[in-house]
């Protein structure tokens, strides 16, 4: 058997893995003008997938019709991570791979930076540590900022990770309002939020909105200048799912013409770098704060994520 490597995951896989098949790994490789620690293409991955049987990946490329076409022999498909909108499913099924992603267990992850990033924005924390570094000044008078105490927080997407986000804001004395059609309406009560029965709703409410949303046809452009003018001008939006769900046109229009008060976000529309790198009209934007994709980017995740794949490739090949 072989296992391919194509993106930085939690090194035990690769040591446990070799001591039961060949397992390369093409993160690390450099081959063909790719340099190491970068993720393949879906046409690089397409090169070299035809002997493999095990994929192990996160979100980079996407796994379409013709990586699928060129896998010959695959048979399964490590996400280590939680959004599955990067792979051809329907392909996938017809061929017999099993995918098998991580749910749940980056969530603790995600949703420290979620508070994170809203304790940013709250304070003006980046703004304020650019002009000490930048300018050498020393103005606690430009930077007033809010508390998080008392302010509503809607949570678009009541999963483990928005549930973990509103066992966090409970601590800071946060009101609590989530939507998710998909969940039993005891489990908002359990975790100190109210539920709401439309987005919305929840929109026309909250001081700060947080989306923990698969990325999909429903969820894509939710937030645009349409939903925008439903919200408080002094609401802050949060992004730690995936790019599309926030139009980033409409967002930077927003921002700029004081519409909304701030967007921090983990992910954007384009995350690979293609001509001069990552590009998004957002970056010209004020109370702007952004990070590349890195919500699951602690040793303690990546531990996690990468045993419960071992667990899953040795049930499903030498249970």
């Amino acid at each position: 058997m072989k296992c391919l490597i194509i993106d930085d995951v939690y090194a035990g896989i690769q040591e446990t893995l070799s001591q039961k098949m060949d397992v390369e790994n093409l993160y690390e490789a450099e081959w063909e003008g790719k340099p190491a620690k970068t993720p393949l293409t879906a046409a690089q991955l397409a090169e070299k997938i035809g002997d493999c049987d095990i994929l192990i990946m996160r979100v980079d490329p996407a796994i379409n019709a013709d990586v699928l076409a060129a896998a010959k022999n695959l048979k399964f498909i490590g996400v280590c991570s939680v959004g599955l909108n990067h792979v051809n499913m329907e392909i996938a099924k017809e061929k017999g791979i099993i995918v098998q992603n991580a749910p749940g267990l980056n969530g603790n992850a995600v949703a420290e930076l979620t508070i994170g990033k809203m304790l940013d924005l709250a304070r003006q924390s980046i703004p304020a540590h650019r002009d000490v570094c930048d300018n050498h000044n020393w103005d606690k008078y430009a930077f007033m900022g809010h508390e998080l105490r008392g302010a509503t927080l809607g949570i678009l997407g009541f999963g483990r990770i928005g549930q973990r986000v509103a066992h966090f804001a409970h601590a800071f004395d946060m009101n609590i309002v989530a939507y998710d059609p998909y969940l039993p309406v005891e489990l908002f009560g359990k975790n100190n939020a109210t539920r709401m029965e439309t987005i919305p709703e929840l929109l026309k409410v909250a001081d700060y909105v947080t989306i923990h949303m698969p990325l999909n046809a429903e969820t894509k452009n939710l937030i645009s200048a349409d939903s925008i003018k439903t919200m408080k001008p002094n609401a802050v939006i949060l992004n730690m799912a995936r790019g599309g769900i926030v139009n980033e046109k409409d967002m930077c229009e927003a921002l700029n013409e004081g519409r909304i008060a701030g967007y921090g976000t983990d992910v954007l529309e384009q995350e690979l770098s293609e001509g001069d790198g990552v590009n998004s009209p957002l970056f010209e934007c004020k109370n702007f704060v952004v990070t590349p994709h890195l919500g699951a980017q602690t040793y303690e995740a990546s531990r996690d994520i990468g045993n419960f794949m071992l667990e899953k490739i040795n049930a499903a090949f030498f249970a």
